[in-house]
């Protein structure tokens, strides 16, 4: 048997390679929590060789892990994330950290669009993060001049002042920033990619994700229950452009859950709900400068084509998960409601402001 270590018990990722997870994505097995803490707590450390480390992410991407083993990452991680929560409860919008290379991002208008209409909401990225290091929330707020490089506690600030607020990876979770060199040494995407996006560090009640299949939501529901750390009560996961935290056009299925019930799950058809077109006529040729173009001029009214039903849509979605609309459809009354009136093009402007 391994010998343990004073700080880290008995499972060196190399250990857990030869006799765990490491004999191939048919046979191999699962890892305990206490093994999937330790391993990652390694990992945070920079102790494993970094072949080794190569090994064991690759390994994990082919056996795929299960909730235990998320929610034990995401246990770990949290010790090292600063939360600062705002006096609001926001919805957390979860987007993959590396990014959309095709298509507009909505997310900024569409937060705005929902904090106008009385749900606050909050997003968190990085900056350029591996393995596709594309445009995320943090690029296509700076294109609109909007101040990213935030403490925790100036985020929350932001959020109850106008809203919407971002929270930056590098000030919040510095240790899982420090893994981007080895995570792009890969060449592929970790788990890591996956457990950053349920960092939470406005400490908010309601996730909102992205997937592309139905049993990716599953899996990161049961996650939430099984992480001691990601307290939230509900999670509503919807398929995304890219992975992203867009709905995709055509028929979207969505994923709801709520503490103390069944994961259920629906279908929205969004030519109902205005989105009457293809994801490729939402692409763009410079995502982040395109996306902040599209956000001021929906926001200002100077559009009303498909991009500004796209952002309606997105914004509808935020309202319902934050429960202050029934439907997807009472939150896209909403989300009109408040475009015509101009009162999201003045959010914008206070969180220029900030």
């Amino acid at each position: 048997m391994a010998k343990a270590t004073e700080k880290y018990g008995e499972w060196p990722l190399q250990r857990l390679m030869t006799e765990v997870v490491g004999s191939g994505h048919k046979s191999a097995d699962d890892m305990t929590r206490e093994q999937a803490a330790e391993a990652f707590r390694r990992i945070v450390d920079g102790v494993p060789d970094p072949t080794t480390l190569g090994a064991f992410w690759l390994a994990n991407r082919w056996k795929r892990n299960t909730p235990e083993e998320l929610g034990a990452f995401v246990n770990v991680m949290s010790e090292d994330v600063e939360t600062a929560s705002p006096d609001c409860d926001p919805v957390d919008c979860g987007a993959n950290y590396d990014g959309k290379g095709r298509s507009a991002i909505f997310g900024v208008a569409a937060g705005l669009v929902a904090a106008a209409a009385g749900t606050p909401v909050v997003a968190h990225s990085g900056d350029r993060v591996p393995t596709q290091k594309q445009d995320a929330y943090k690029h296509v707020l700076e294109e609109l001049g909007v101040r990213t490089d935030l403490a925790p506690a100036e985020s929350a600030a932001m959020t109850d002042e106008v809203g919407f607020g971002f929270y930056y990876q590098p000030n919040f979770a510095p240790a899982i920033d420090a893994l981007a060199e080895r995570r792009e040494k890969m060449g592929v995407r970790t788990f890591v990619n996956t457990i950053e996006t349920l960092a939470n560090p406005a400490e908010a009640s309601t996730h909102l994700g992205s997937f592309y299949h139905l049993p990716y939501a599953k899996r990161i529901i049961d996650t939430f229950g099984e992480s001691e750390t990601a307290t939230v009560d509900r999670v509503v996961m919807f398929q995304g452009m890219e992975g992203y935290d867009d709905v995709r056009p055509g028929s979207t299925k969505v994923a709801v859950w709520n503490e103390g019930e069944e994961m259920d799950d629906f279908d929205i058809e969004t030519p109902e709900y205005g989105m009457d077109f293809e994801s490729e006529d939402l692409a763009v040729e410079d995502v982040a400068a395109d996306s902040a173009e599209i956000t001021e001029a929906v926001l200002e009214g100077e559009r009303e084509d498909r991009f500004a039903d796209a952002v309606a849509v997105n914004a509808a979605l935020r309202v319902y998960a934050g429960g202050d609309a029934d439907d997807v459809r009472g939150g896209l009354r909403q989300a009109r409601e408040v475009l015509e009136s101009g009162a999201a093009a003045e959010r914008l402007e206070a969180l220029r402001s900030f």
